[in-house]
């Protein structure tokens, strides 16, 4: 397989799995899911009944309190941008009771301390039970809006992990959380997994693994990144999900309270690899005769740091999705700042392609598929219920002034290893 097939074949892929992730059409959509519990009706229904005896049993909910006319409100361990329980109210109606062979009801969410109202609104939840000989089985229903398959797959994975918890507070009288997939073990097997499948398209030889390998921890450093700005912002918890072909997401504790904290968590991303570049330089030139790429361990040094400049070089492009783009729209209040600054990105993204002899087509072509990434995932964010604290100016100047040199150390390696690497 040629390189240019390879790098098409890829970007195909890519945009294959953002569109149907992010952006896909999907409409209104109902899951369903039904579990049977040894366990009497009315002890499981008391529990999922939102004014029921024991609804506040799951492990995430803190409590549960009636407000009159079937409304209930109920505090969760998940806290808001200011730490404090998040705090949601859902009206309850169409309640069916026929003793134990059938109970129902439906819910709807009203209010939410965290999230814009409008996220709820096409949100409808049903729940019914009807007892059997051997215990109880439950059918759950949940419909909304969707829009590309990612939160689909999330609210279903998470009816999944719910069942299960019920199942542990049915049988132990307290739940616990149940998932696998974010545990360290699991990503680790994903990374592993996302190596391998990236190999062929680097060349099914040595080589070719290796640098699969060194993209996949270049993809790790970057989360990792990530990870470091949500802790030094007070996140409690934090944790990386990876995402074969799509790298990883760094995912903080709470939402972003300020504009300057999305804007540092974003650029911490290339922020620590920029760290990086000056060490790798350093190494090199020791490693190599007299600075030069003569030896095999030099030129392991220059393929990784070349590695680590593009890629975090094209997260900082000024799209919508990407960590430049978050950045920018944060530092530049105006619309003509946010163009002209974003130019100014691209420009430069580009004057490193053309500096290391990539032909301009393909610079324009990469360009126009970054951008068509971006537009993708456009209409997929959550709105937050307030306001984020804007920046102040100091803040502004931090933040752009750090963008802009990441973009340049992130350009500097790039151009440092091909110089070396193609002299």
């Amino acid at each position: 397989m040629s390189p240019e097939l390879s790098v098409v074949i890829l970007l195909g892929i890519n945009l294959g799995l953002v569109w149907l992730l992010l952006a896909a059409p999907l409409g209104r959509r109902t899951l369903r899911l039904r579990r049977r519990f040894d366990a009497d009706a009315m002890k499981v229904w008391s529990a999922v009944f939102p004014l029921g005896a024991n609804s506040d049993w799951h492990h995430s909910v803190l409590s549960t309190t009636r407000i009159g006319d079937g409304r209930v409100r109920q505090a969760y361990a998940q806290v808001d941008r200011t730490g404090k329980p998040i705090l949601r109210t859902l009206q309850v109606s169409d309640v069916t009771t026929h003793g134990q062979e059938r109970l129902a009801y439906c819910a709807r969410v009203i209010d939410d301390s965290a999230l814009d109202p409008g996220f709820w609104r096409h949100f409808r939840e049903r729940r019914s039970l009807s007892a059997t000989q051997a215990g109880s089985v439950l059918t759950i229903e949940q419909t909304d809006r969707y829009r590309g398959l990612a939160f689909l797959l999330y609210r279903y994975f998470s009816l999944r992990r719910e069942a299960r918890a019920l199942d542990q507070w049915l049988q132990k009288g307290a739940s616990s959380p149940n998932g696998l997939f974010e545990k360290p073990v699991v990503q680790a097997g994903l990374a592993v997994l996302s190596t391998l499948l990236l190999w062929p398209f680097f060349g099914l030889h040595l080589y070719g693994l290796m640098l699969s390998a060194m993209l996949t921890v270049v993809i790790v450093l970057h989360e990792f990144g990530h990870m470091a700005a949500y802790r030094a912002c007070g996140h409690r918890q934090v944790r990386m999900i990876f995402i074969p072909f799509l790298g990883g997401i760094a995912i903080g504790g709470r939402p972003y309270n300020s504009l300057f904290e999305v804007s540092f968590c974003a650029l911490m991303g290339a922020g620590l690899s920029a760290f990086l570049v000056p060490v790798l330089a350093a190494l090199q030139a020791l490693l190599g005769e007299d600075g030069g790429s003569n030896t095999d361990a030099s030129r392991i040094v220059l393929v990784f740091l070349a590695i680590l400049g593009a890629f975090n070089l094209l997260n900082l492009l000024p799209m919508q999705r990407f960590d430049g783009g978050q950045v920018l729209r944060q530092v530049f209040a105006s619309r003509p700042a946010l163009i002209a600054s974003s130019f100014a990105v691209a420009l430069l993204v580009l004057g490193v392609g053309w500096r290391i002899g990539l032909p301009p087509m393909a610079l324009v072509a990469g360009l126009a598929v970054f951008t068509l990434l971006s537009m993708l995932g456009s209409r997929s964010g959550v709105k937050p219920r307030h306001s984020l604290v804007p920046m102040t100016g100091r803040e502004r100047v931090l933040a752009g002034c750090g963008l802009y040199a990441a973009v340049g150390l992130h350009a500097y390696a790039i151009v440092y290893a091909c110089d070396r690497l193609f002299a």
